[in-house]
Order: C-alpha cells, then structure tokens, then sequence
C-alpha cells in the first residue's frame, strides 16, 4: 500500500506541531547535505503536508509534485545548483524545488506579486526554464551541456528532469537522437516515470517503461540484493557497484533493457523514486560517467495523500481550492465550457460514425472522455505529440473519418506548419477544437492562448469560430463538423460559461445599404440571413441597437467571442449617453463575415474587442477587410476609424483573468471609454483613419 500523510498533514497544521521543523531550516540546497537519512525521511513527509495545506489554499499542481518529493530532495543532494543546471520538463513538478531553493511561501502561490506556477529565472538563479510546454528539456540540455563543453565547463553537469508523458513528444526524441552522438558531454537524463501524462501514458514507449517497471522477477531479485548491500554503508555500496553486471545480466534477461542502450545512450534504473538513499546512489553514479546517462525513476503521482492517490482521473494533477482533509473543492465548478464540448461532441458522434476524437495525452481536460467512455475505439491519444496529432488528422480525413483535434489552445502553436501544409493546403476536413483560449492567467505566460486567432488568420481556407456561451458553442461545433473540404477551429475559454446574451437581430447583406443611425431605419426589422451570397458562416448578432441624433458619429462594436459581454455592457453605456450605438457578435470570425465588413463600412467608428493577440488579430483583419471592401464599392462606404482592444504582443505576467483584462482596457467601461474618446475627436481626423490598438 502507498504511504500516506498522517491525518494531522491534512489539516495543514504547521509542521513544528507534529516534531522537529526542518523545512524552515533549508533556505538553500546544500542545507540538505547536513541532515541524516531520517531527518531526509522526515523532510520528504514535511514537505508533503505544507504542499497539502498550500496549494489547498490557492488551487496548482498538487499530484506532479507530491510525486517528486524524494527525488527533488536527491537532485539537490547530488548535484550542485546553478553551477549545475537542472532543466524541469513543463515545471508542473518544480513546487519542491523551490520549497529547497528557498521559496518557502507559497501564500500567494499563482498570484499577481506571489511565486509562480512554474520555474521563473526572475525568483531565483535555480531556475532556468520557464516554457511549461512538454518534451522541451532534453533540447534544452543537450544546448546547455554543448555550451559548457565548448567553453571548457566540464566540471558542470546538466540534469534534464522529464516524464514519462513528455518523453512521447516527437522533440524528445529529436533531442536522443542528438544526444546519443554526444558522447563527451555531462548529461544526466533523469526519466520520471509515473506511468500517466494526466490520464495513463500510451504508446510504444509507455509499454516498454510498463515492463521495466512492472516486471516482478527483476524487481524482487534486486530489491533484496540492494537493501542488504546499501544497509551496510561504504564497504556495502562498493559491493553493489561492483555487482554491477551481474544486476545488467539480470536485467537483460528479465526485460528488455536495451532499448535507450542501442541509441547509444546508457541506462540505468529503475529506481524506487521514493527512496532517497536509492535515488542519490543512482544519480552519483550517473554524474560520474563522461557521457550521457538515463536515470529511470518511478515514481507515484500524488504519492501520500490519500485523496490523491484515489482520484483515478489524473491523480489531482491540477487542483483548484480544495477541502484539504478531504480533497473536496471548496466551491463547485459551473457547468464550463469544455463540458459543454463534451456533451455535444458525444451526441454529433452519435449522428456521424465518421467523427473521431483525438487527443494529444489530454483526454479528460480537453473534454474527450466521455466520448472514450462511449465509443472507445473512436478517440486515440497520440501522447504528447501536437504535430502528429495534425498530419495524423490529415490522414484520417483522406481515408474518409472527420477528426475533431482537441487541444488547449497554446499548444497548437507548435503544429502551425502542420495546420498549414498538411490540413490546409490538402483541404483536408479537419476540426480543431481549442480549449482554454485567449486569458488563463493564473496558468503562467506559456498557458494562455491568445496567439490562435492572429496566426491562424494566414491559413487559407479556414474558418475559424468564436462562440460567447453555451448555445453558440454547439451551434459552432455543429456546423465545424459539417465541413469537409477545410479545416474549421472553434475555440473557447477556461472556466464557467457565461449569461446568454439578447439577440436583437441578425446581420444581413441589406445592412450594407444603411447605417443604423440613418432617419427611417428599421432596426428591429429582422434582415434575411439567407440572402445573396450569405452562409452559415457569416452569423452575425446584433446584441444592442441604440438610434442617436442624426448628426451624430455612428459606433459600430464588434465583441469577439467571450467578449460579447463586456463589450455588450459597454454599449449600454454609451446608450444612457444617448450616442448612436450597435453591439454585435460575428459566430465566425476568420475569414469576417460579410455582413460585418459591410456593416463596419458603414459605420463611422468601429471598435473591435478580442481575447487574443491584438496585432493581427479579427480587429486588424475587419480593418483589411472594409478596405478590401471599399475599392470594390466605391462610393458607397465612408472611411471608418478603427479602435482595436485586445492583448499586447508581449508574454502575460501571472494573475487573474479579471486583473489582466483590466490592465489591457478590457472591461466595459474602458472600452466606452475608448470609443467615447474617438468619437469625440473623429470629426478633425483625416481619411485614413486608424487610432491602431490598445
């Protein structure tokens, strides 16, 4: 059985209540060198309760790092940081790291002004990488230990910490193969194998650790010899060492170990990654070998918290606040929008067997499991391999199936080429669905996805929707799914869903002929959406209509996706100021509808406002659009002057989604209060009018 945190480790009460302190006295990590093996034993179980009892407070990365304990304390043991570099794969596990790099107070853990989610180079020199993007570490080592070699730094090792999980993306194993042909380097490669991405891990790779890991015969030979020898003290470790061939002639007959050995890389494990003492006589050995060497560690996610360790999905991979006796959550989650996914993509699977789901090592936070719950052989996991998840996608959509490719909106990013050069340019019928798009805040800067829209506005022929609540999701999702020709994205935020919003009217082609404003018009006259060349891809809502005085600038306000809201409230401002005023939400965004753009024509101020990248983004793209509109109608459009709120090009510090939208003008009133400011001034601009982007 797994050991568990005693009852008072629950309660998060501090730990000079149950024994001797000795957290508190490891500001730095050669402070770990002082202490006793049991003191070691004691610290590891320490440093679970303050985890518990911390991150129960602020929500975070609870199961990674309670699975990490002895083997962060035996990395900090054996090697020397930062003369060494120790290199954390996604730094979900990096908690402990810094409890033993002096960080100890984790009170305003994932805030604005408190310590990160991940390592940060800004809290302290121990840290290094900051992308908490998977399967990078190995590249990242392999440059930092050829720097070192180059510069004659021989004496300096690098670790490279990855799971099981990362050690499937497809740059893991470019790195090995550049590894494999380093024989003069310092590299140790440090396998942490918990046997689960967030879900179990899958693939060849995962089944090769399975019986590594798993085998009973070679475990139950070892684990005695190694128990009797290292209990023993120095004369009891040389004897180990130097039953060295007899433990890899077992091994080579028990399993198959040579796998990482043919690439040229040698191996070593598997460690019990919960025995400290087991671990640093490992990693000694590693880092004395001149070349590069695997370290295979298991180690268990969530290991001594019970509700952890009995929480089958993901192990409390990621938290929210929780009860700590129990693991509860403090407040129970809405119905989100990835739920909503879930639930609509099970009921369209239903209707058409050519749908699949597929996920990169994602299945439940992405919203495919009760689809793999219902049909399980129509959703594959292909690990943590984007770029795959893509091409694979191309392939299944030429063999006839419609692939839904769910993923958190920021790691598409790295299958840009992919979406391009083998979904686009082979108008291959695929739909990507990006979860957790736009601000995630407390995720760190390489978590939010605001970079979707601005970069997938250069692929030709894709379509891409922004829906703002619940039923324009599955209207969204529907029409996605329909389409075979060319790839369709819908992308939504994290967290609850929002208050549907008023649908005054749709947008229609005759709009073109009239501004709102213009004496006489019909505003509430419902306008065919059908007519001329229209499609169900250019929905527009019309969420707010507000008539002014003739004479006055006429606002058109375009909120893209979950922005509907704010920007809807922003109209009711400037309708109380008695300003001539229209609110609407495009369904779909890339290409611009052509209502919106003759709409946008018309209007004398058009501000738009998004959740993603501001440069390149639906703003500057209606913008390119009504000119591409006005040289093919001359005469008939003025020349609007376009405001463009949404977020900066830089990477987003840590806070809160409320924190980070007011910071970038993004709330109701600032966005009145930017289009209150343009219209003040628009009578004394030139033609060529734009005010450009807040």
């Amino acid at each position: 059985m797994p050991a568990t945190v005693p009852a008072d480790g629950h309660t998060g009460r501090p730990a000079e209540q149950t024994g001797r302190a000795l957290l508190s006295s490891v500001r730095k990590p050669a402070d770990l060198n002082r202490l006793t093996s049991d003191e070691l034993v004691a610290l590891a179980a320490e440093i679970r309760r303050h985890l518990v009892a911390s991150v129960a407070r602020t929500g975070g990365h609870l199961g990674p790092n309670l699975g990490v304990v002895e083997l962060t304390i035996a990395l900090h043991r054996t090697f020397r940081s930062p003369r060494d570099t120790i290199v954390f794969d996604t730094g979900h596990q990096a908690y402990v790291h810094k409890l033993l790099t002096g960080r100890q107070d984790f009170t305003h853990l994932r805030e604005r002004s408190g310590l990160s989610g991940y390592p940060s180079r800004a809290e302290s020199v121990h840290d290094v990488v900051e992308n908490s993007h998977a399967s990078t570490s190995l590249s990242w080592a392999d440059g930092i230990a050829r720097a070192n070699h180059l510069q004659g730094h021989d004496e300096r090792h690098v670790v490279a910490v990855i799971g099981d999980g990362a050690m499937t993306g497809g740059m893991a194993w470019e790195a090995l193969d550049n590894i494999a042909d380093s024989s003069d380097r310092h590299l140790v490669i440090v396998v942490n194998d918990n046997g689960r991405s967030y879900a179990p891990t899958i693939g060849g790779l995962a089944h090769h650790l399975d019986a590594l890991r798993t085998n009973p015969g070679y475990e139950r030979v070892l684990s005695g010899v190694k128990r009797t020898l290292l209990s023993q003290g120095a004369p009891g470790r040389a004897a180990f060492d130097a039953l060295h061939g007899l433990k890899r002639g077992l091994k080579d007959v028990l399993v198959p170990s040579a796998f990482f050995e043919d690439l040229g890389i040698k191996y070593t494990g598997p460690v019990d990654g919960h025995d400290i003492t087991a671990i640093e006589f490992a990693l000694t050995r590693a880092r004395e070998y001149a070349e590069p060497v695997i370290v295979h560690v298991i180690t268990e996610k969530g290991r001594g918290y019970t509700p952890a360790e009995e929480h089958g999905p993901d192990r409390f991979h990621a938290v929210g606040q929780i009860h700590p006796e129990t693991g509860l959550p403090v407040v129970a989650e809405r119905f989100g929008w990835t739920s909503v996914f879930a639930e609509e993509i099970v009921s369209l699977a239903r209707c058409d067997d050519r749908i699949v789901g597929v996920t990169a090592a994602m299945q439940a936070p992405v919203g495919l499991q009760p689809m793999a719950d219902a049909m399980p052989e129509r959703v594959i996991d292909v690990g943590i391999a984007e770029q795959h998840a893509l091409t694979f996608s191309a392939g299944l959509a030429f063999a006839g199936m419609h692939p839904v490719v769910a993923l958190y909106a920021t790691f598409l990013n790295r299958a840009f080429d992919q979406v391009l050069m083998d979904v686009a340019l082979h108008r291959a019928g695929v739909t990507i669905v990006l979860d957790r798009a736009g601000i995630t805040g407390t995720d760190g800067a390489s978590h939010n996805g605001m970079w979707d829209m601005a970069l997938l506005a250069h692929v030709p022929g894709l379509r891409l929707a922004a829906p703002r609540d619940e039923t324009t999701l599955r209207d969204s999702l529907r029409l996605a799914v329909s389409v075979d020709d060319a790839p369709t994205v819908v992308r939504y935020p994290k967290g609850t869903l929002l208050e549907p919003l008023t649908v005054v009217r749709r947008l229609g082609p005759k709009d073109a002929e009239k501004s709102p404003c213009d004496a006489g018009a019909e505003a509430d006259t419902p306008v065919d959406e059908a007519g001329g060349e229209d499609s169900s891809f250019d929905v527009v809502d019309v969420l707010l209509e507000s008539l002014g005085p003739y004479d006055t600038s006429s606002i058109l306000l375009v909120g893209v996706g979950v922005m509907a809201a704010e920007t809807c409230e922003a109209g009711r401002i400037l309708q109380q100021e008695g300003r001539c005023t229209t609110v609407v939400h495009p369904h779909w965004v890339i290409p611009a509808p052509r209502p919106l753009v003759a709409a946008a024509a018309e209007a004398d101020i058009v501000v738009v406002v998004e959740d993603g990248l501001v440069d390149g983004g639906i703003g500057s793209q209606l913008r390119d659009a009504v000119e591409d509109y006005q040289a093919t109608h001359p005469g008939e459009a003025g020349s609007p002057v376009f405001r463009r709120i949404g977020i900066p090009r830089q990477f987003i510090d840590t806070a809160t989604r409320a924190e980070l939208l007011e910071d970038f003008g993004m709330r109701a009133a600032d966005i009145a209060e930017a289009a209150r400011t343009v219209a003040d001034s628009v009578a004394g601009l030139p033609a060529v009018r734009d005010l450009g982007a807040e």
